[in-house]
């Protein structure tokens, strides 16, 4: 494992949440009508979940392990491997749905859905951090 690339990872997914963070709008209602917030909001949600992937791949590629089928499955196989949490994995595999709908079929999000992952949601990344830098 490089850990140099992980810790790379882990900086640009820092800096995802971030700019999540700077450009949470204070209500739901915000968010549905700001498109410029929409587009920064969900760029960045589907950049953390792609970097979360992203590390947990590079992770699972050090293990005698089939590679993942499905971008969820690599957060399974995380949990499986006690890299992470069973509830951590499964919520990050829940965001691998999210991050399919935003990619494939960004006019049907649901905007008060995204405020609430990312009012409620994104400490999950940030526990999905530390338990990587255990490793690290």
């Amino acid at each position: 494992m490089d850990k140099d690339i992980i810790k790379s990872k882990i900086e640009s997914l820092i800096r995802c949440l971030n700019r999540i963070n700077e450009k949470k709008p204070e209500t739901a209602e915000i968010l549905r009508k700001d498109l410029d917030i929409q587009d920064i909001i969900s760029v960045n949600i589907e950049r953390a979940i792609q970097l979360s992937v992203d590390i947990g791949s590079h992770i699972l590629s050090d293990y005698n392990t089939q590679t993942p089928k499905t971008m969820s499955n690599v957060f399974v196989m995380l949990a499986e491997k006690n890299i992470i949490d069973n509830n951590l994995a499964e919520k990050l595999a829940k965001a691998v749905g999210f991050r399919s709908i935003a990619v494939h079929s960004y006019q049907t999000i649901n905007w008060d859905t995204v405020f609430q992952i990312i009012t409620t949601e994104l400490e999950d990344f940030k526990q999905f951090i530390k338990e990587i830098m255990k490793l690290l």
